[in-house]
């Protein structure tokens, strides 16, 4: 009689459900998993090597390259480390910008996630409708840094620039006539801070539109309900962060446990799953999609009564004004070796976290007292719960990998840094 083995296939790289660049070595008994190998290393970066070669301001730009979903939150989490270590305050205006931009990125953050997880379950509409409201979030990101994607608009001390007066406008062409990009423009006319307000007094009945084609869609309740499953405890062992943790029914998020910035000032709620399934951690991300809203609107009022700076005038720390570094000899100074050396920061050890979308993002950072890191260590949320695949995936069939992938939220930038 023939013996009975199992057989190990491949799943990826150039799957589209395998994101790019994971390949997947599974061992099959039939149709169910009995232990799923994920190798890494298709897109090796080596982030945290080359930040060691550059002056701690000049690596800002590479850590939008980490997670190219979450851009600003990573920023975020290296600026909060080198003022830490150089012991500087962030003017309050600057402040409530980063948090406005870091839950502007949470949104982005989740509508991509939630699309392209809907897309590889296999439900092709969500991913329309949530790149809808990505276009204009991305149009904020674009008028503040001048980039719809890699902003590098978190300096330390603040951020680069001010809120601007005006939105950009779209101009009639070839394709678009003048009554179209009127009518595109009509919500334009005001400044930033307009076009978010705006933007967030819609987009609560946007989240309802998702809600209408998945929450109790029976075809996405049979792919996610009891899938994946994790147990608190279990969880906590496993290194989990962020949705995948609260989805599981543990309450930790660093905004409300260790805040930072001016979270403590703001009203909100950390929702929670409780059975630990896709399901529960689908219904978390979402719930977190209105709290981000909640917290936009709160910032935007703030931020309309208190004009102030928005970027530390230490001049060893953040560059001058253009004017007055073209009038001024010493201005010039400064801004020469700001961008040539960078500054010299004291010797220690520090680490900074933010609640990145996808869980706890965290930069270490040995100084030596030169002028960049001695070594800098980036703690990715990524990396610990794809460990967790083969825990998550064994005895589920194989069309079952596709979902706890997509659960999971994985970018390989930061996987692979």
């Amino acid at each position: 009689m023939a013996e009975i083995r199992n057989f190990t296939m491949n799943f990826g790289p150039q799957h589209p459900s395998a994101h790019g660049v994971l390949r997947l070595v599974l061992e099959m008994d039939g149709e169910t998993i009995e232990r799923a190998d994920p190798h890494i290393g298709l897109l090796h970066r080596g982030t945290e090597k080359l930040a060691e070669t550059k002056p701690y301001n000049q690596s800002i730009g590479y850590m939008d390259r980490l997670d190219y979903v979450s851009m600003m939150c990573n920023e975020h989490g290296y600026v909060l480390a080198i003022e830490k270590l150089l012991n500087i305050e962030v003017p309050e205006r600057a402040q409530y910008i980063r948090v406005m931009f870091d839950e502007i990125t949470r949104i982005l953050n989740h509508c991509l996630w939630l699309g392209a997880h809907a897309l590889d379950i296999g439900a092709m509409t969500v991913f329309l409708y949530c790149f809808r409201e990505r276009e204009d979030l991305m149009d904020i990101y674009e008028a503040v840094s001048g980039a719809r994607l890699h902003a590098t608009y978190y300096r330390p001390g603040g951020v680069y620039r001010d809120l601007p007066e005006r939105m950009p406008q779209y101009e009639a062409s070839k394709w678009h006539s003048e009554r179209e990009v009127k009518k595109k423009n009509a919500d334009r006319q005001g400044s930033v801070l307009d076009f978010l307000w705006q933007f967030s007094e819609r987009f609560p009945q946007y989240v309802d539109e998702y809600e209408t084609l998945l929450t109790d869609n029976r075809i996405w309740k049979q792919r996610t309900v009891n899938i994946g499953v994790v147990s608190p405890e279990r969880a906590l062992q496993l290194g989990f962060t962020g949705p995948m943790l609260r989805g599981s029914g543990v309450e930790w998020d660093l905004r409300k446990k260790q805040p930072y910035e001016v979270y403590d000032k703001l009203d909100f709620d950390i929702p929670v799953g409780v059975n630990g399934d896709c399901y529960d951690r689908y219904l978390v991300r979402v719930e977190e999609m209105r709290q981000s809203n909640r917290i936009i609107r709160q910032c935007v009022q703030w931020l309309r009564n208190n004009p102030g700076p928005v970027m530390l005038e230490n001049h060893k720390v953040t560059p001058p004004q253009r004017e007055e570094m073209k009038g001024d000899m010493e201005s010039l100074i400064h801004h020469f070796l700001l961008f040539t050396e960078g500054y010299q920061v004291p010797p220690g050890e520090v680490y900074a976290a933010v609640e990145h979308p996808k869980g706890e993002f965290g930069c270490y950072i040995v100084s030596d007292g030169a002028n960049k890191p001695y070594r800098l260590k980036v703690r990715a949320p990524g990396f610990a719960h794809l460990a967790s695949l083969d825990e998550m995936t064994k005895g589920h069939m194989l069309a079952d990998v596709v979902s706890i992938l997509g659960t999971q939220d994985i970018v390989f930038g930061e996987v692979d840094r």
